[in-house]
């Protein structure tokens, strides 16, 4: 019995994370590669064949029917058996590490900061396998050094000529679905759902939740006592700001919930070009628009729509445009203006970028008379933009005269 055999092979399966019968074969294709080597065969027709017996170890190699001593090849056969087993177990390790983590696409994983390569991080997942973080996936102004523990989450796995590439990323939306799947019992359990998820990495990130159990509360379990799990995964996430808002299958009452901390005054919804026109006080803009517009883009992304913030005198001054323009065509009845509002229409811009096609269909409007106004409403956009251009020109040049001055 070759009991040495069987415990290397043990402890090679163990330690690779290999089958066990991949390696007897490796091993019985290195031998014959030797044999051959020591009999200088060629042709891959010349038969030799070598078997290791799985329960003892013992090896019996045959040429061509003849029992062959398998430890009388020689020094410069071993080698050879050597480096083929080498490569062959390089490739099964390969092969068994792709086979792994290709099913954990999309997992948490815990890891030890290694290295930076070219802007890369290497992080060390354990003691055979490294994954690589490209700074794009790495979250903005967060720094880590050598032997700090990372949590990642497994983005793609690809198998390169030479090795499996493992890419990891902090800055996918997804993590922090996972983050709250860890953190937060009632998301992993299915009975919280995530509905939707708007995030710029670094800074801050919008996420929709729903209960399915009525008597869960989906943001007060997402938020934890005393903001436990909330702070936790924000904690993860190096101070990066998280709002949790309730999900609404109304689009009003969803945009109204994304836009929070600011309290919008109306929404109108346009279906046609996919706009909703919200209207918040003065008091408020600031706050619905957010750093660098951050808030409401960050809403926009969550409910799919197209968000146009305008304070109260911004809103009368679009919609009285619009009326005084349908005012000038024949045959525009008064009660047009309020049929356009409750489709979402609030100026002269949309009604020319909506077109006559929903007011025929929509209003039921004669044809003619649609692109009537839709032609009025045209020319007005022109004006528009005609004043819009002149204005912006004038205050870059009173700008330009003050810095001179």
């Amino acid at each position: 019995m070759n009991q040495e055999l069987i415990r290397i092979v043990d402890n090679i399966a163990r330690d690779k994370n290999i089958d066990k019968e991949s390696i007897f074969v490796d091993l019985e294709a290195a031998m014959v590669s030797a044999a051959r080597k020591h009999f200088g065969l060629q042709n891959p027709e010349s038969e030799i064949t070598v078997t290791i017996d799985r329960a003892t170890g013992d090896i019996r190699a045959f040429k061509e029917g003849a029992e062959l001593d398998i430890r009388r090849l020689g020094r410069i056969p071993a080698q050879t058996a050597k480096q083929v087993m080498i490569q062959k177990i390089k490739a099964d390790e390969r092969d068994s590490i792709f086979a792994e983590y290709v099913k954990r696409k999309g997992e948490i994983v815990n890891g030890i900061v290694g290295r930076y390569e070219g802007g890369a991080l290497i992080v060390n997942l354990n003691n055979r396998v490294e994954g690589m973080m490209p700074k794009v996936e790495q979250i903005a102004g967060a720094s880590h050094h050598p032997g700090e523990r990372i949590r990642a989450m497994i983005l793609d796995v690809r198998d390169a000529s030479s090795q499996i590439k493992i890419v990891l990323s902090r800055t996918h939306p997804e993590f922090i679905r996972r983050l709250f799947e860890l953190e937060v019992p009632e998301v992993a359990e299915g009975v919280i759902e995530i509905k939707a998820l708007a995030r710029e990495a670094g800074y801050r990130t919008k996420i929709a939740v729903h209960s399915v159990d009525d008597k869960v509360d989906a943001v007060g379990a997402c938020v934890g006592v005393r903001g436990s799990r909330i702070r936790n995964i924000v904690d993860e996430l190096g101070g990066e700001k998280i709002d949790i808002v309730r999900w609404s299958d109304s689009s009003q009452s969803l945009i109204r919930n994304a836009l929070k901390p600011a309290e919008a005054s109306e929404i109108a919804l346009c279906f046609e070009l996919g706009r909703a026109t919200v209207v918040v006080t003065d008091d408020q803009l600031s706050l619905a628009i957010g750093k660098h517009g951050q808030n409401v883009r960050l809403a926009a992304r969550l409910t799919g729509w197209d968000i146009d913030i305008l304070t109260p005198p911004e809103y009368n001054k679009e919609v009285e445009r619009m009326s005084a323009c349908l005012a000038r065509v024949p045959g525009a009845e008064d009660a047009l203006v309020d049929k356009l509002l409750a489709l979402g229409i609030i100026s002269v811009l949309d009604l020319e970028e909506v077109g006559a096609g929903p007011l025929v269909e929509e209003l039921h409007l004669d044809e003619s008379l649609a692109n009537l106004v839709v032609v009025a409403a045209a020319e007005e956009a022109k004006k528009v933009s005609s004043d819009s251009a002149k204005k912006q020109a004038e205050n870059l040049l009173a700008r330009e005269q003050s810095s001179s001055d």
